[in-house]
């Protein structure tokens, strides 16, 4: 049956292996141990488990997870079924005792769950790191249930492998409209005064409500069920990595841990075991070569959900000024 015709403004990703099959042919399939030349900057098709023993030893500065969460899904082609909770906790545990010796003494760590599965990665993740914090972040869609809460919030425990950890405040802060503006003495307390409105750039919390999930108009979208955003991974990547350094996915997906970390200037290296996926990532990844737009993150600043009306700063390292860029305006984070 011949493919449905996309609208225009339909951007989603989803071409087959066959069409795909340059940027599968990009990717490693590894039947021996391998050093970090060999691997930086590709994606790796195969099992965690299985590749993570092929792997160098502590290699990886920032480890992100986005696990399969313990629910009946069907990932085209790859079927994860439902376990019990004894089951999921095995699991965790195995893909977790594998990619421990690849990870860097000072590495961080960051696992994405939905509320009952981390009920359980929580407890196993205090076994093996520090656990520093359990970010929610509110996902904003989510289907309605009659006899439920509509479960619009996931999870992301953050943890360290020792007290040595990077963390950069200042590249996550988020810029905010100031509706009740303080002043000392006439002088804008803590906030900015611009043409366009008074700002202030502030410490982000634990609870994050300004990520957009990727939609069909998105250029970062694909059809991969569970696609999660560019701009929550380039939170994760810029808080707690710095340039140059190597971001490992091990359940890579489509691709948005590489492709992210990339558009910032990260070496990075992910585990896909779907060869559809592989190639989405990998078709990304090209992408990124002449786009470098992250949605919500311009000019080094996070701004607000549905922030549509103020533009661009002049310089990627001007983080206080908000003059006006000529011809170039903050994209839309809001489906049409």
């Amino acid at each position: 049956m011949a493919k449905q015709k996309k609208s225009a403004r339909n951007k989603t990703l989803d071409i087959s292996i066959e069409e795909g099959k340059p940027y599968l042919d990009r990717c490693l399939t590894l039947d021996k141990n391998v050093d970090i030349n060999a691997i930086v900057n590709k994606t790796i098709i195969g099992n965690t488990t299985d590749v993570c023993k092929l792997l160098p030893q502590n290699f990886v500065d920032l480890l992100i997870v986005d696990p399969p969460y313990n629910l009946n899904k069907s990932f085209h082609g790859n079927v994860f079924s439902k376990v019990s909770d004894s089951e999921y906790l095995n699991y965790t545990k195995q893909w977790l005792e594998a990619v421990i010796p690849l990870l860097k003494e000072n590495a961080s760590i960051y696992v994405c769950c939905d509320w009952r599965s981390s009920l359980i990665i929580g407890n196993v993740l205090m076994d093996y790191f520090q656990v520093r914090n359990r970010i929610t972040w509110q996902r904003e869609k989510g289907r309605g249930a009659k006899a439920n809460w509509k479960n619009g919030m996931e999870d992301i425990w953050f943890a360290t492998k020792s007290n040595s950890y990077t963390f950069n405040l200042d590249n996550v802060k988020i810029r905010k409209q100031v509706i009740a503006p303080y002043r000392v003495d006439g002088t804008p307390k803590d906030w900015q005064e611009t043409e366009e409105g008074n700002f202030r750039d502030t410490c982000p919390s634990n609870f994050w409500e300004d990520i957009t999930i990727p939609f069909w108009s998105m250029p970062e979208n694909t059809a991969h069920p569970t696609q999660k955003p560019e701009k929550l991974l380039a939170k994760l990547i810029l808080a707690s990595s710095n340039e140059g350094d190597i971001v490992f996915d091990p359940f890579l997906g489509s691709g948005t841990t590489s492709v992210t970390a990339k558009k910032l200037n990260r070496r990075y290296v992910g585990i896909e075991q779907n060869e559809l996926y592989c190639v989405w990532a990998e078709k990304r990844l090209e992408m990124a070569e002449t786009d470098r737009d992250i949605q919500g993150y311009t000019d080094g600043v996070f701004w607000e959900r549905n922030t549509s009306t103020f533009q661009t700063t002049k310089s990627p390292n001007d983080k206080v000024s908000l003059n006006k860029a000529a011809g170039k305006q903050l994209r839309l984070d809001i489906e049409p």
